[in-house]
């Protein structure tokens, strides 16, 4: 069935193109800092072809068009570009163009290329650049097409800025100000453009609510070895941040100024600046100014390394936060089947608990709660009207977490609610095997996440089966649930950024299996890198847990189990229970004791 809608919007945009002689049109999914989650105002993608999921490229021509995603959205993308005439690219697939080949292929000489600069990181538009200079290609930058067409677009997200207590944070933005402008330093850089907002809110020891689930506020700063300039809308600006700003000498800015100041402002040397999250108009804004530097900000490595402080903070928020899970596995569990229950209900549920605990300023991503074939969408959201209801048989998984003055957390388990094949199982016992082993791993410092990612899928690999995602990443404090530089990928992608594991660095550990129209499983554990054994041969490393919730035993089958993998899941037990006993009580207590029991 045609979705007319979305017809008649491209048609509009491609007017609009005509208007504008843009041959073609491409919208990724991002906001002017590259965030990976965005507020209302950005989802331009979405407006204009259905397509919901949190990563996306969409290209229009003046007779084709087509979305790039990654292997967690394709059936979810399958099935909302359904009747919109807009082809699903499955990136990293056998036979499948990227982006710039698509685009080398289709267009001809002469033709012009558009898109917003300001949504467009700086690497991908420079890559660009090379690939359609090549055929006299011309990019058309400087307009947002789509802002002609989408006529009843969203106001701009602003909200006044959060100034907590320093001292949950370790560090004094002086402080931090000074590791970075010796960074600075050591690069050959006399000044430093940032746009990535959860690096600013870092640096800065603010907070914000620009982005759903994302405690950031939309600004730039620019710093120099004497200066920092802030760049905020005015209703971001509360006496408390002026406050702030003045007890470090950090100068406010109007957001809307950000180009124009630029423009204007003296350049002393060379300017850094992060490519892969700078826009691209901001960089040939930059470029036509000074020399730019185009590297890694250091704001980014030192937010990735949690000191003791944060790490403290962390442990007491995971283990509130992991009460709460097992206080909802239990209700879920002794519930399904006697009361009325949804997909929804239950993530309601589980998102009311969390709102009890202490701290609490909001989920750190919306629940993922999935039943059944569902699961099998790695990022699927229910919605009231959508979910489906839950039944005593087969599994459901839970991804979520919460936003916490003293920690973002992140935690998935898959449930079964009555009856599962053997086949789901098999799967089920593969996943906690692949955690565990990952859990339990020890390893030299060098090491990248691409070294470990193996431990945690090689349970699924045994049995000629895969995960199209990574197997981990970096976690916030009171920030973004999606943290880098650190990763844990099997996957060498050219010019994705790869680094040692560093004592500090937290990441999540979420092997799963995924079969479409029947079921999908995750475990997901937060842990925390620390350094070992130092001797001849090296630092030795080993990760600390910090998810305190069972795996569900009713899944487990330890006939295909080794030795090894039940001693593994009967300590994580025992800890659990030792952590958790203390938070329940009663019937939730006898559950987590047999939940928690030791198995042959």
């Amino acid at each position: 069935m045609i979705n007319q809608k979305i017809c008649d919007r491209l048609a509009a945009l491609r007017a609009v193109m005509e208007k504008n002689g843009v041959d073609w049109y491409m919208v990724p999914t991002a906001d002017f800092h590259n965030s990976e989650y965005v507020d209302a105002y950005f989802k331009v993608r979405e407006y204009l072809c259905n397509f919901s999921g949190s990563n996306g490229t969409l290209i229009i021509g003046k007779q084709e068009a087509g979305l790039w995603t990654d292997g967690r959205y394709f059936i979810q993308a399958e099935r909302e570009l359904e009747g919109t005439g807009v082809t699903l690219y499955r990136m990293l697939e056998e036979g499948v163009p990227t982006k710039e080949e698509f685009l080398e292929q289709k267009m001809q000489p002469g033709q012009t290329l558009g898109f917003d600069g300001r949504v467009v990181d700086t690497r991908f538009g420079r890559k660009l650049e090379k690939i359609l200079d090549k055929k006299q290609v011309r990019i058309a930058y400087e307009k947002d097409l789509a802002n002609e067409v989408w006529t009843d677009r969203p106001e701009l997200p602003c909200h006044p800025v959060l100034v907590p207590d320093e001292a949950l944070f370790g560090r004094t933005v002086e402080q931090k100000l000074s590791q970075v402008r010796e960074q600075m330093e050591k690069k050959g850089a006399g000044s430093l453009f940032l746009s990535k907002l959860d690096d600013l809110m870092w640096l800065l020891n603010i907070r914000g609510a620009d982005v759903e689930c994302n405690p950031v506020a939309l600004s730039y700063a620019y710093v120099t070895d004497r200066e920092c300039h802030l760049f905020l809308q005015e209703g971001e600006v509360t006496e408390d941040l002026r406050a702030h700003a003045a007890k470090y000498g950090i100068v406010l800015h109007p957001y809307e100024e950000t180009a124009s100041w630029l423009s204007a402002c003296p350049v002393s040397g060379k300017v850094l600046c992060d490519e892969g999250n700078v826009s691209y108009a901001f960089y040939k804004l930059l470029s036509s100014r000074a020399e730019v530097i185009g590297a890694a900000s250091p704001t980014e490595l030192l937010k990735a390394v949690k000191n003791e402080t944060e790490l403290a903070n962390m442990k007491q928020v995971y283990l509130k936060d992991s009460a709460a899970v097992c206080r909802f596995i239990y209700w879920v569990k002794k519930n399904v089947g006697k009361i009325p229950m949804t997909e929804y209900t239950a993530a309601m549920h589980l998102d009311g608990l969390r709102a009890q605990i202490d701290g609490y300023l909001d989920l750190s991503f919306p629940t993922i709660s999935a039943y059944g074939a569902n699961a099998a969408m790695m990022h699927y959201e229910a919605t009231k009207e959508s979910a489906a209801a839950l039944e005593p048989r087969g599994m459901l998984l839970v991804d979520s977490g919460g936003q916490y003055l003293g920690g973002t957390t992140d935690v998935t388990r898959t449930m079964v609610l009555g009856p599962i094949t053997p086949e789901e199982k098999a799967h089920y016992t593969a996943v906690a095997m692949g955690m565990l082993q990952l859990t339990d791993a020890k390893f030299l410092y060098g090491c990248s996440g691409r070294n470990l990612d193996i431990l945690a899928r090689q349970p699924m690999w045994d049995q000629n089966i895969d995960y199209k995602c990574g197997t981990g990443h970096g976690v916030g404090y009171i920030l973004n649930v999606h943290e880098g530089p650190q990763g844990l990928r099997w996957r060498f992608v050219e010019g994705q950024k790869e680094v040692p594991i560093e004592a500090g660095m937290d990441i999540t550990n979420e092997p799963g299996i995924y079969i479409e129209g029947s079921h999908g499983i995750r475990i997901e554990n937060v842990m925390v890198a620390r350094n070992g054994v130092k001797n001849g041969d090296g630092q030795f490393m080993y990760f600390e847990t910090l998810t305190w919730a069972p795996i569900d035993l009713d899944a487990i089958d330890t006939s295909l189990m080794q030795p090894k993998d039940i001693e593994r899941l009967n300590r994580y037990h025992a800890q659990v229970y030792e952590k958790m006993a203390p938070f329940l009580e009663g019937e939730e207590l006898a559950w987590l004791k047999e939940a928690t029991r030791a198995v042959q």
